[in-house]
């Protein structure tokens, strides 16, 4: 990685467009950075559509397909899963302290 870019997407993240969910869920099949200071750095994506989508990968861009609606899959079904684990981990609590206070 070049300095003065941040990239977001590697190959093979699964990703989907939260504005084109028509598109369906894609996979990063392509990486491209350019080696000139300042250069241009994107991904290609598959889409369940057929269709390949050229994006900018570049986090420091305000054309970076992050902005532009494009998330992983993978951290969204993470952030799911911990917000379970502490919605599961609060009724115990509270059970534990009715069953103090009986006691």
């Amino acid at each position: 990685m070049l300095r003065g870019q941040a990239l977001y997407l590697q190959v093979g993240d699964r990703v989907y467009h939260k504005h084109f969910a028509r598109w369906g869920m894609g996979v990063v099949v392509e990486e491209r950075t350019s080696e000139l200071p300042g250069g241009f750095c994107y991904v290609r994506i598959n889409f369940n559509d057929g269709n390949v989508r050229v994006f900018d990968n570049n986090l420091k861009s305000e054309c970076c397909c992050y902005y532009a609606g494009i998330e992983i899959i993978e951290s969204k079904i993470k952030s799911i899963d911990a917000d379970k684990y502490e919605e599961n981990k609060s009724p115990q609590r509270k059970r534990k302290a009715l069953s103090r206070g009986k006691g």
